[in-house]
């Protein structure tokens, strides 16, 4: 059975890698240094998670429910999240943020074509995807279709923005500078946020340009939300016990520089009680879902237990 997900997720995993590869830019005369770096951030590689999820909920909802975009505008839209991902980890890996040199085995972007150009290739990722999903708009020519794909872009922006994803890096930073105390409340905004938003964006937009309906939406949003703590929490687990060579990246960067993790609040065994709790709230909205549900449950879990 195991083995069975495994290679299914291989499967999802080389469709969306090729999906998200098609829409990087070209080479643009006198600035190909900068969509080199972009290029190179999201061509090293990596699990490929959200554009896989939003094109999984997208299929087996689809089929559930009149009024979905098509294919196309989905493929659309994971590629834009893959970008605003890879952004992120531009911009995390600077030395102003986490000063990481490895990430995939390969010298980050900074360390390869130095911190301004970083700067810029994530910058350019994030207008670049915003540009990918709302090409979207040229694949459709009725009212409810451009309806779905503006909720999509919203959603898309509230979970990229402050509301999201850099409003958790943004408590992240702080509190490693100890400006903001890390308790268990503000520990678990950051992995909402930094981790769960983008999740939840694949999640729910999968659905939403599926056209699926409120109550569907809600449980798509809270499976993501609860998968996204537990899978930070295990990326808090693995960068304690870890294997580097398996991960990618540096391991023990958390406890050398003395940044505040769920394992060093509440201890390595709590930690994976917690990912594991976490995980089982997820699986319980999943399993409410109208659809073929059996490859997400099998995510969820994978996750939990992933060793890198």
């Amino acid at each position: 059975m195991k083995m069975k997900f495994e290679e299914e997720l291989a499967g999802k995993a080389k469709e969306a890698e090729k999906i998200v590869l098609s829409y990087l830019p070209d080479d643009v005369k006198l600035c190909g240094t900068l969509t080199s770096a972009m290029n190179y951030s999201v061509g090293s590689g990596g699990k490929r998670l959200r554009p896989l999820i939003l094109l999984h909920v997208y299929d087996v909802l689809s089929a559930a429910y009149a009024g979905a975009t098509g294919r196309k505008c989905a493929e659309c839209f994971a590629a834009a999240l893959e970008m605003i991902h890879s952004y992120s980890l531009v911009h995390d890996d600077l030395p102003a943020m986490d000063n990481d040199t490895l990430r995939r085995n390969n010298p980050t972007v900074w360390v390869k074509y130095g911190e301004a150009m970083a700067v810029l290739a994530g910058d350019a990722l994030l207008n670049y995807a915003y540009e990918t999903a709302a090409g979207s708009f040229d694949m459709v020519d009725d009212a409810l279709h451009y309806q779905l794909i503006a909720k999509a872009l919203k959603y898309l922006g509230s979970k990229s923005g402050i509301y999201g994803m850099v409003g958790g890096q943004c408590v992240d930073v702080e509190s490693e500078k100890k400006q903001i105390p890390l308790d268990k409340d503000a520990l678990l905004y950051v992995h909402e946020n930094k981790t769960g938003a983008l999740l939840q964006a694949s999640f729910v937009i999968g659905g939403i340009l599926a056209g699926a309906d409120d109550e569907e939406l809600a449980l798509l949003s809270d499976a993501a939300l609860n998968t996204g703590i537990a899978f930070q929490i295990r990326d808090d687990i693995l960068d304690v016990e870890g294997d580097e060579q398996i991960l990618g990246k540096n391991i023990g960067s958390d406890e050398e520089s003395g940044k505040s993790t769920y394992v060093s609040l509440f201890g390595l065994e709590n930690a994976k009680k917690d990912a594991t709790a976490y995980s089982q709230k997820a699986l319980e909205s999943i399993k409410r879902l109208n659809c073929d549900t059996s490859f997400l449950v099998s995510l969820v879990e994978y996750l939990t237990e992933r060793k890198y």
